[in-house]
């Protein structure tokens, strides 16, 4: 059992940054692919960004393309989320979540680990 642990949300202006961070409690973190989702009043939880296990490369959401950033530290077990030049409209509930399969990495049910969310809420 995986158990992530997420930090970092907060309140800021638009044009402002936040970085977000999920810590993993597996000795295995570099098995996993990453995921950011997000979820804002009255929608679905969307896909934000994954990074992949291996090769650590990325994949974005169109509206976030450019202005987030997915990284992971496989020595501190923890994956990233730079947010850049938010805006009102990014303000959700954002998630980060673990998977082992190596494709659907839009797939909110391809993966089984999930954080307990954190609140980011930029102001216009």
């Amino acid at each position: 059992q995986v158990q992530l642990v997420e930090s970092g949300g907060g309140l800021v202006q638009a044009g402002g940054s936040l970085r977000l961070s999920c810590a993993a409690s597996t000795r295995t973190f570099s098995n996993y692919a990453w995921g950011w989702f997000r979820q804002a009043p009255g929608k679905e939880r969307e896909f934000v960004a994954t990074i992949t296990r291996n090769s650590g490369s990325t994949d974005y959401a169109d509206s976030v393309k450019g202005r987030f950033t997915a990284s992971r530290d496989n020595a501190k077990n923890t994956a990233y989320l730079q947010m850049n030049n938010l805006k009102p409209e990014d303000t959700a509930v954002y998630y980060c979540a673990a998977r082992v399969a190596a494709g659907r990495k839009y797939d909110q049910r391809a993966y089984p680990y999930w954080g307990q969310g954190t609140q980011v809420t930029v102001s216009s």
